[in-house]
């Protein structure tokens, strides 16, 4: 499964960090399951490589999530804001 290089005008983001440690996975455990290098696994949360067609639907596969809730052309909003509502930008001005 190889990397391909990121491109400067197309990032990917993604939850990788996040859902490894809610399944209490470390990067090596991690690249076990999915047969890559550890190393891999640390370009892909730094965003230094996109994954492949196949490593990316095996990672879905393996948290039980579509591709899209793990890789994404934009900034995931924070999870508290997903889940809690947690105010985001412009709060200061309801406050006053």
């Amino acid at each position: 499964m190889g990397r391909k290089p990121k491109t400067e005008d197309a990032p990917l983001y993604n939850r990788l960090p996040v859902l490894r440690a809610e399944h209490g996975l470390s990067r090596k455990d991690l690249a076990a399951v999915v047969g890559v290098n550890y190393q891999t696994i640390g370009y892909l949360e730094r965003g230094d490589y996109s994954p492949s067609l196949d490593l990316a639907f095996t990672l879905a596969e393996h948290f039980g999530l579509p591709i899209e809730a793990i890789f994404s052309r934009t900034p995931f909003p924070p999870m508290s804001q997903q889940m809690y509502g947690a105010p985001g930008a412009g709060t200061q001005e309801q406050d006053r």
